[in-house]
């Protein structure tokens, strides 16, 4: 034992060469060579675990025995059992069935002798040099690659395949390939590592075999009894026709896109032809151009590689897409090189060749059935895919997939879960890291670069509608935009420095093809739990940042309050601090004034209640000044917003509370002016009943002035309840509700959309804002009217009173009251002020008629608006149809509105 420790393992395995063979060390050079070739290959001796085939040779055991009712309802009991998956190992289950159902007495059919597995170990070039290593590289292919890829080319992804059952019916087996049986094996053996090509081949004509001398081959057991007949000559009839056996290898050829000696690729028509002169039967001419087809289909195939694997910008996804045909090309060359094989012995064999095992066009046809449906498959696919990358490529391969075919679906899914590695890899990326490495544009989340932090929600990151796979849906591919979005923004917008893993537990990612192929199976299951997972936690935490760092809510309360004019007492008070400033001409103004006296409005108030962090963006703007604009036309109220809040209240949304606040300003500034009217009105109207002939002039002012506060009071009542406090509350309960930042920002958006729209500062309103502007500006005249009115009328008053005064003071002292001059002067100034009152009064006609005419063209633009509740408007400003028997065009919309009401009805 220690003189064998000894020894190095190359002479251990010269040793065991010769006790397998029972040849001396020289004799075994050639196998020895051959043996250290295969133990540095990954060959091992396995079962193969397929649980098609041992079901396929359940069914042919059954179909010997003449059992063909068991074989059906076998089958049917197996189809059963692979759609409950009850059972997770079937192929153990079905193996031990198949084992158990086995004759003892008889040697196992699944295993053989060691010298036999020796010998199909050895490489395919040991005596000679067969026809796949002098064509093209991609056949060349080392006994490991072959070992194993034989083995995985079991299944349903592999093109070589001789599985004879298709959608049509089961085929019967080619007899050839009942024919033989692999070498029988000790006791106790394990069947070797191959392709169940191997097996299916005959033991005459087994390809290891041939390539070891015949004095080195182990015993194969008693020759088959069947007529020995000698092999036509391959290069044809003497006669000048093509036989057969000369076209087999043209057709072997041909597989490869190789043109054979009689069958040549034409590129005028874009097939193979066989040559016009060579003289060939019918039958054997149409079998030799169905079988040519498989090369055309794997030119194709194999062009549209061979042109996509170097381009680099046609990304991992198309690189996947390449690598999943070169996978299918690879099995379909395996099962070439099993056919190369056979040919090669035949040659090397010569005349004594079994005829039930020699290949012929009819046995190809049949052993290429699956081959060429797959090579169809891919190679339409191929044509379906051309000008597609990324997730549109993927698109295409899973709307391939849709079919009823069981085998072409199983090999487009397969290829799918390796097309959509990638996008799975990327989307994962995504999800739990915010991160986003896509050169080549595959993935349907895009970046750009350009764009500053402070548009980085708006404007940094969307999605690519092209890319999307349509595997994954819109809401599904929104919610993968959101995640990832909402990671980059807490870091570097909200500076929040939580590692994403804490904000949401990372599930296990597609590592490899079969990750993705069982994820592709659940779409709606697992897929939809880890991305609806990953979308919760991550807007859940990044609104709770929002709201407790930055104060989202309250300042989004603050614009209601200040900008939509909320806060009653503080904006009423600010106005009366503001009238002698407002009323002096813009270009007088100073703004750090105006900011002292907004300063004094809020600690006077409830406004200083708020949070310091509120308070200390509240400004003051000054608009641009137009020549002859007052204090009233350029003021307005300003909110500074910076940081993460900004993404909500953008630079567009402020100048939407702008326009908003300007058309509140002056609304509520008409309200203030009918208020000083009504209380000017009241003050004077005992001052004034000494002089009877205002009478008239002053009724008239009162009607005037009560028209403009009835329709002042039910534009602000509109506006304020109808308008402002129906759309808030809608966006309160929005915002309270909103699942991620994107809904609060949508629900943001339509509340500044509505309200520009109901207060009529869209573009549709334009004729509308345009008529209720010309009615406030009737509402400043009126007020400059009357205090003209009354600054005359309290001025003669003040004489009229100092006359009187004067008079009594004079008789008090014993003398005349009034000279006769001073009595005329008197009479003469009232005289000139009464001549002033019919001017006042027609004036006063001109400004009420004018309103009026105003009024009536807003009713009946009101009356004509798609908007109910401007309708509904109409009515309430013309409750007693004041305006509309002055106005006929009014009383036909009435009539137009009431029969639109009928007729809903």
């Amino acid at each position: 034992m220690a003189t064998l420790d000894q020894k190095s393992p190359n002479v251990l395995l010269q040793s065991l060469c010769c006790r397998i063979t029972g040849k001396s060390e020289a004799e075994v050079a050639h196998q020895f060579q051959y043996a250290v070739r295969v133990i540095g290959s990954n060959y091992a001796p396995t079962i193969e675990r397929d649980e098609f085939l041992v079901s396929e040779k359940i069914k042919k055991e059954l179909l010997k025995q003449r059992r063909e009712a068991d074989a059906a309802l076998f089958s049917e009991l197996h189809r059963k059992l692979q759609t409950q998956g009850v059972l997770k190992h079937r192929w153990s289950v079905l193996y031990l069935l198949l084992s158990l159902s086995e004759d003892p007495r008889k040697p196992s059919s699944r295993v053989g002798n060691y010298g036999a597995l020796f010998a199909q170990a050895l490489p395919r070039d040991a005596h000679s040099t067969p026809f796949y290593c002098t064509r093209p590289q991609s056949l060349a292919l080392s006994y490991g690659e072959r070992s194993t890829g034989l083995s995985a080319s079991v299944g349903t992804s592999g093109i070589s395949s001789l599985g004879v059952y298709t959608l049509n019916g089961p085929t019967p087996t080619p007899q050839p390939l009942l024919a033989g049986q692999p070498p029988q094996p000790a006791a106790g053996g394990s069947q070797p590592l191959g392709s169940r090509l191997a097996w299916t081949l005959p033991v005459s004509s087994s390809p290891s075999s041939a390539m070891v001398p015949p004095a080195a081959r182990p015993p194969l057991g008693p020759p088959v009894p069947a007529a020995r007949v000698v092999r036509p000559r391959r290069d044809g009839d003497p006669a000048g026709e093509v036989n057969e056996a000369a076209l087999v290898r043209d057709i072997l050829y041909v597989f490869q896109g190789i043109d054979g000696k009689f069958i040549k690729m034409s590129a005028q028509d874009n097939c193979y032809k066989i040559d016009s002169k060579v003289v060939l039967c019918k039958s054997l001419r149409d079998t030799s151009s169905r079988l040519a087809e498989l090369g055309w289909l794997h030119n194709k195939v194999r062009k549209y590689t061979d042109a996509r694997s170097l381009d680099r910008a046609f990304g991992l996804v198309g690189q996947s897409f390449c690598a999943s045909l070169h996978q299918e090309l690879k099995e379909y060359y395996r099962l070439l090189s099993v056919l190369h094989s056979q040919l090669q012995v035949e040659d090397d064999q010569g005349v004594t060749v079994c005829t039930e095992s020699s290949l012929t066009l009819r046995r190809l046809l049949v052993w290429m059935y699956d081959p060429k449906v797959r090579l169809k498959t891919l190679a339409a696919l191929v044509d379906f895919c051309q000008g597609r990358k990324g997730g549109e490529l993927a698109s295409a391969v899973h709307a391939y997939g849709k079919t009823g075919d069981p085998q072409m679906r199983a090999l487009v899914q397969h290829i799918l879960s390796l097309v959509s590695h990638p996008i799975l890899n990327f989307l994962y990326r995504w999800i739990y890291d915010g991160e986003l490495e896509d050169t080549y544009h595959e993935f349907f989340v895009a970046s750009d670069p350009n764009v500053k932090t402070d548009r980085l929600w708006h404007d940094k990151y969307s999605l690519r509608k092209s890319m999307i796979p349509s595997f994954i849906t819109m809401d599904q591919a929104r919610k993968v935009l959101l995640i990832g979005k909402s990671i980059n923004f807490l870091h570097q917008v909200c500076h929040d420095r939580t590692p994403p893993g804490k904000i949401t537990a990372a599930s296990k990612s597609a590592d490899t093809p079969k990750d993705a192929a069982e994820l592709l199976s659940d779409l709606e299951g697992a897929f939809q739990e880890k991305i609806d997972a990953a979308y919760f936690d991550t807007s859940k935490y990044l609104l709770d940042v929002l709201n407790r760092n930055y104060l989202l809510l309250e300042h989004l309360q603050a614009m209601r309050r200040y900008l939509l004019l909320g806060q009653g007492d503080f904006i009423r008070h600010l106005m009366d601090l503001l009238k002698p400033e407002l009323a002096r001409p813009a270009t007088t103004l100073y703004q750090h004034n105006l900011t002292g006296i907004l300063e004094t409005a809020v600690r006077a108030t409830n406004a200083q209640y708020d949070n310091a962090e509120i308070l200390k963006r509240l400004d003051v703007r000054l608009l641009e000044v137009s020549p002859g604009d007052t204090g009233w036309d350029v003021f307005s109220l300003d909110y500074h917003v910076d940081g993460p809040i900004s993404t909500v209240f953008t630079r567009e949304c402020m100048g939407h509370y702008l326009r908003v606040f300007n058309f509140l300003w002056r609304a509520k500034r008409m309200e203030y002016t009918l208020t000083d009217i009504w209380k000017g009105q009241m003050c004077n109207a005992k001052l004034l009943k000494t002089m009877p002939e205002l009478s008239g002039v002053l009724h008239q002012c009162h009607i005037l002035a009560s028209e403009m506060v009835h329709f002042i009071h039910q534009m602000q009542y509109y506006i304020t309840f109808e308008v402002l406090e129906c759309s808030w509350d809608e966006l309160w309960n929005k915002v309270r509700q909103a699942q991620d930042l994107d809904h609060i920002i949508a629900a943001h958006d339509v509340f500044l959309d509505t309200i520009i729209s109901r207060c009529l500062l869209d573009n549709n309103s334009r004729s509308l804002l345009n008529q209720l502007r010309a009615i406030f500006d009737q509402i400043i005249e009126f007020q400059s009217a009357q205090d003209s009115l009354y600054r005359s009328a309290l001025e003669e008053l003040s004489l009229r009173l100092q006359y009187e005064e004067k008079r009594r003071q004079r008789e008090e002292e014993g003398q005349w009251g009034v000279t006769a001059e001073q009595e005329a002067e008197e009479k003469k100034r009232i005289q000139e002020f009464q001549e002033t009152i019919p001017k006042m009064r027609s004036q006063l006609r001109i400004l009420t008629h004018f309103y009026q005419s105003i009024v009536q063209q807003f009713l009946v633009l009101l009356m004509t608006s798609s908007d109910e509740s401007l309708r509904f408007l109409s009515f309430r400003l013309d409750f007693n149809e004041h305006y509309r028997a002055r106005e006929p065009r009014l009383r036909a919309s009435i009539g137009a509105t009431r029969g639109r009401r009928l007729s809903n009805i």
